[in-house]
């Protein structure tokens, strides 16, 4: 199931924090938007605080939905990310790149690096993952 960007935000905090309640997730995420640290798309500075009731319902959305699991403790709720940050960023890749880039991985990687200067760090990285893949695939 593909979060919304909004979903996707809460998740991101709760990967981070692990179980949390509603009023630290909305504290969270307004601590966020407020230093403009949102890693869910867009820029937070330009996102508006998110009210307590507005992160309430999108939780219980999400739990509708199996993104999160919900767990009483006392008088509170503890939400916990249902679904593994790797999973749902392949996820979001694989459709992002088959709705943009007609499925072609080399497109998606050229367009990347074609709009972003790797430093040598980062092409030494790429190269020795695809010296990996390489490596791992039989020969015709």
């Amino acid at each position: 199931m593909k979060p919304t960007e909004s979903e996707l935000e809460i998740l991101h905090v709760l990967w981070e924090n692990g179980a949390s309640t509603v009023r630290t997730v909305n504290d969270l995420l307004n601590e966020r938007r407020k230093s403009g640290r949102s890693q869910a798309g867009g820029s937070a500075k330009t996102r508006e605080s998110a009210g307590y009731t507005t992160t309430l319902k999108l939780m219980q959305i999400m739990f509708e939905k199996g993104l999160v699991t919900r767990a009483e403790e006392g008088r509170t709720h503890l939400y916990t990310a249902a679904v593994r940050e790797e999973d749902t960023q392949s996820l979001l890749l694989r459709q992002f790149m088959d709705n943009t880039f007609r499925g072609s991985a080399a497109r998606l990687v050229m367009q990347a690096l074609g709009n972003h200067e790797a430093s040598a760090e980062e092409l030494d990285e790429i190269k020795a993952f695809i010296a990996q893949i390489e490596q791992n695939q039989p020969k015709p």
